[in-house]
């Protein structure tokens, strides 16, 4: 009787990048909205609470994308659609009204701080797990 194998990973070729760039965003995400809710919170409180919440987002899709199971690949979906439809609306709001963000967040203006690297990452996540989908049906 043989083992059967271990499960497959996700990290390789565009998972293991996009498990990076999660990652970085996570650190980065996390440790902004650390600082600015520690040193000047009153100043902007919306903004800097969904900084913090972009991060705890990030942080839940990088480990969603690294791990294998079914629970993971459930959180990487739900995180990549968080973060796409929070990019869309603070980006959204934030350009209609733009004194309801008197600082910036990860997502304003659809992350164009970050080079529109927000608005991107969770659509080649989605991309990715959907293909990953596809071909788990088709083994």
């Amino acid at each position: 009787m043989s083992a059967a194998p271990p499960p497959a990973r996700r990290t390789s070729g565009l998972g293991r990048v996009l498990v990076a760039l999660y990652a970085v965003f996570a650190v980065a995400a996390v440790s902004r909205a650390s600082v600015q809710i520690a040193t000047r919170f009153s100043e902007a409180p919306l903004a800097y609470a969904l900084s913090a919440f972009a991060g705890a987002v990030y942080v839940l899709a990088t480990l969603g994308l690294a791990r294998t199971g079914p629970g993971w690949r459930r959180a990487a979906w739900a995180a990549c659609t968080v973060e796409l439809l929070g990019v869309l609306t603070v980006g959204t709001l934030s350009l209609a009204d733009a004194r309801a963000f008197p600082d910036s967040t990860v997502w304003s203006a659809y992350g164009r701080g970050y080079g529109f690297v927000p608005l991107v990452l969770p659509v080649l996540g989605l991309v990715y797990l959907r293909s990953g989908s596809r071909r788990a049906r088709a083994a």
